[in-house]
């Protein structure tokens, strides 16, 4: 394997540590290309070396390797903008609380989960996927979810249209349609809706605009502020 270029022979310990973990996989690579490229992700990566290494260790295959890469690959987009800070898993390794809290300009905070879809789903294994990840948002903050797509265009997924159906199915009093989705039924499901400000869907192996995309939550109790958003859909987009 050819490593990438060690400023300072900063990242080798680092490397060495999270290669063993996975040698051979493309997300070690992906790494050593990511810390000798960004300053910025390589006191990232130093400062949570072990919350990533217990990552890479519970990633028993290839699929759960590549959901880790989507996490760490959007920490390494996102920090290219000087303006964004990141806390990796602030609520609590391990516990139910989104990846990310971010900081923009030092001032705007708010929470930021990363999923990946292990393929492109229609709108009702998309609700499936959001409404899990509904449960995992905290009050009294902006919250909102990336979700990392293959194929060739963000639009693939319609947030928009899953949000509709989800409330269409509240507004129909449809309780055991929550309650077996381990909601305290519709209102367990309000309750955790309007914690959501915004999703990001972003995909990899599209170009440009085409990259990601944001859906914004217009009921949402806290907006996540306009242009933080606008600065993590630029990031995304970045190559």
């Amino acid at each position: 394997m050819t490593r990438a270029p060690d400023p300072g022979n900063r990242i080798q310990p680092l490397a060495d540590r999270l290669l063993a973990i996975a040698p051979g996989a493309p997300i070690a690579e992906d790494l050593l290309g990511w810390m000798a490229g960004s300053a910025r992700f390589r006191v990232f990566a130093e400062a949570h070396r072990d919350k990533i290494w217990k990552k890479l260790r519970r990633a028993t295959d290839g699929e759960a390797l590549r959901d880790v890469r989507a996490e760490l690959q959007a920490a390494h987009l996102l920090l290219a903008d000087r303006r964004i800070e990141l806390a990796f898993e602030a609520y609590g390794s391990g516990k139910a609380g989104p990846d990310f809290t971010v900081t923009f300009r030092s001032g705007q905070r708010f929470n930021l989960e990363v999923t990946r879809l292990r393929r492109v789903p229609d709108a009702t294994g998309f609700g499936r996927t959001l409404l899990a990840k509904l449960r995992q948002l905290p009050p009294s903050a902006p919250n909102a979810l990336v979700v990392a797509i293959d194929g060739t265009t963000a639009d693939a997924v319609d947030v928009a249209a899953t949000a509709r159906s989800l409330r269409s199915s509240a507004d129909a009093n449809d309780e055991s349609f929550f309650t077996d989705r381990g909601f305290e039924g519709r209102r367990g499901f309000y309750e955790r809706y309007l914690r959501l400000s915004a999703v990001l869907v972003w995909c990899g192996g599209a170009a440009g605009d085409a990259r990601a995309a944001l859906w914004t939550n217009r009921s949402a109790r806290i907006p996540l502020p306009e242009r933080a958003a606008r600065a993590c859909v630029e990031c995304l987009r970045a190559d």
